[in-house]
């Protein structure tokens, strides 16, 4: 105690604030702490309530509160010595540097009874002692060297163990030092150790019920990040995006709720409301889950389970020996040699010159011009000669494709093609419609499936029994793919039909796939290219200019940049050229 750090009280020491005076009745009085103790929800106000309320009706002029550890110990929770003007452990911020109390020996698995506080716990039953200088089979050496290095007199002691309704032991509550009217040193008496039991029965209700509280709070964390890393990691690509969206949207909220002045100066969350925006930032890409990972990851236009370019590739090497063949039977038939070797050479040249473009547009972009999607589709109609038959050696759900249209065994094929099978499937895997898409590499059938997870998302929050206090988080999660200009997707509202909440994800959302460096079919873009793109997205009202505007002026996405991107993506950003110029001064009235 003597090198813990000491004040007179605590700033946010809590009170019962319902009026009930010192001189009420011991009734009155446990009826109003238990209604306090009811209604805190903060773990440290709650324990320091306990003890002020135990002190303050025994006069004591000392206690400590210990809640019990997992490994058998009482910890020290909250201490407090009025005449030493000590406080330590609660609302203090002053930690307790005294190692927890053993109930048990280590060694021997004795229970610990020299220790007054650890024997009321192990025996269940109050201790009150009169004067612990006198007392008998109990260890106060450690009290008598705290009062000999500061005056002090420690003399009577009540410890009461805290049981819970399965009546088990979660703390002790220890009172040092009754005092009577005159401001002596007194032995707790009966009655008062009387009022003290019940209250610490319903302190230890209180506790109790916080503890499981924060257990299921702590399970349902614990269940969603379960399941966002689970979204993450059917995608090696994705890998940290259902993590970092959440930092991004809790950054923009709290500059928003730091706001002094504008639209935000009224924005304000409380603890619950926290925690509502935590789920849902957390769950905005749970219905990802039920989308396959190889349309989620698609990097390449003819990518599925693995990249069909490499069968592509193999038909130019076909059509590449086949010219071969066709130049040597020419020679052989006594052409001539130097005429055939120029065609093959220059024949060459072309299935080259084909194989280079169809290769660069599988990997996909912003965008593919008319021109390009008909030079596909004319280097598409050269044939190659397949001389095995096409339907052995199928699993019986592919078979079952070339039912309707069996291919013939041998024959003449298309370089490229868009077969019926292709189009059996969930997805159009016609070779010839992925190769000229437009933008990026998925096709329409597989950016629905995409945009349908916000579908699915809202659907599967919806089943979830939410408490009242997360009952917004479906209408959070669900749309961060809204656009306020009432375009987006799945329920197109517009912006005044959208919560803040939703609308700091949705720009958490495109910042995080902006700036991300693990997506297989983009690279990373850098500080300032994904500011300009944040910001045409805004001129196009995709996403809000106000929440912009606090993007940029309140530094968050500068605190994102350094805590989430490689310092190489991270370049100079000149955010003025973005910023609506401030509005001009209100003109003066004339005198009238």
């Amino acid at each position: 105690m003597a090198d813990a750090a000491v004040q007179t009280s605590s700033p946010n020491a809590p009170s019962l604030g319902g009026g009930v005076s010192e001189g009420a009745s011991g009734l009155e009085r446990l009826i109003a702490i238990g209604l306090a103790l009811s209604a805190e929800r903060n773990h440290d106000r709650l324990t320091e309530l306990i003890l002020l309320e135990a002190m303050s009706i025994t006069k004591a002029d000392g206690g400590t509160l210990y809640l019990r550890t997992e490994e058998d110990a009482l910890k020290f929770t909250i201490m407090r010595t009025n005449s030493l003007k000590i406080a330590m452990g609660g609302t203090t911020g002053v930690p307790i540097p005294f190692p927890p109390v053993r109930l048990y020996n280590a060694e021997t698995g004795q229970p610990n009874h020299n220790n007054v506080s650890a024997s009321a716990a192990i025996t269940k039953k109050p201790i009150n002692i009169p004067d612990a200088y006198e007392a008998e089979g109990y260890d106060f050496s450690g009290t008598k060297k705290f009062d000999q290095g500061t005056g002090y007199r420690s003399k009577s002691f009540l410890c009461i163990p805290l049981l819970n309704y399965s009546d088990e032991v979660i703390g002790v509550l220890q009172l040092i030092n009754a005092k009577n009217a005159e401001g002596e040193v007194i032995a707790f008496s009966k009655e008062v150790q009387r009022t003290i039991e019940a209250l610490a029965s319903q302190a230890a209700v209180a506790i109790d019920n916080q503890n499981l509280i924060e257990a299921q709070k702590a399970l349902m964390d614990s269940l969603i990040k379960v399941m966002a890393h689970a979204i993450d990691a059917k995608s090696p690509y994705t890998g940290g995006h259902c993590q970092r969206v959440p930092e991004l949207t809790k950054m923009l909220a709290t500059k928003a709720q730091a706001a002094t002045e504008g639209i935000f100066k009224d924005f304000k969350l409380d603890e619950q409301q926290w925690y509502e925006l935590h789920v849902a930032a957390w769950l905005h890409d749970i219905g990802k889950v039920t989308t396959p990972e190889f349309v989620v990851d698609k990097a390449t236009k003819l990518q599925t389970i693995y990249d069909r370019v490499h069968e592509v590739r193999m038909r130019f090497e076909v059509l590449q020996r086949d010219a071969e063949i066709k130049m040597l039977k020419s020679i052989a038939k006594g052409k001539n040699a130097r005429i055939e070797r120029k065609k093959f050479k220059d024949r060459c040249a072309e299935l080259k010159k084909q194989w280079e473009f169809i290769a660069e547009s599988n990997i996909g972009g912003e965008f593919m011009s008319n021109d390009k999607q008909d030079k596909i589709k004319e280097i598409a109609k050269q044939k190659w000669y397949r001389y095995f038959d096409r339907k052995l050696g199928l699993s019986w759900t592919e078979a079952k494709l070339l039912d309707k249209a069996p291919p013939p065994p041998d024959g003449w094929e298309q370089l490229l093609a868009d077969l019926p099978e292709h189009s059996e499937a969930e997805y159009n895997l016609g070779e010839v419609l992925n190769m000229c898409i437009q933008r990026g590499t998925l096709n329409d059938d597989e950016r629905r499936k995409i945009n349908d997870h916000i579908v699915l998302t809202i659907d599967m929050l919806n089943e979830m029994p939410f408490p009242k206090h997360l009952k917004r988080v479906p209408e959070y999660a669900g749309g961060h793919h809204e656009k306020i200009d009432g375009t987006g997707y799945p329920n197109k509202l517009t912006g005044d039909k959208m919560s803040w909440p939703a609308k700091m994800m949705a720009i958490a959302d495109i910042f995080e796939a902006l700036t991300a460096a693990d997506r297989p079919y983009k690279k990373a873009k850098t500080l300032s290219e994904s500011l300009k793109i944040l910001w045409f997205m805004k001129k196009d009202k995709h996403v809000d200019p106000d929440l912009f505007e606090l993007f940029l002026r309140s530094g968050a996405y500068m605190d994102y940049a350094e805590q989430f991107l490689r310092p190489d993506q991270i370049d100079k950003v000149d955010i003025t050229q973005y910023l609506q110029p401030p509005a001009p001064p209100a003109p003066k009235q004339a005198a009238e």
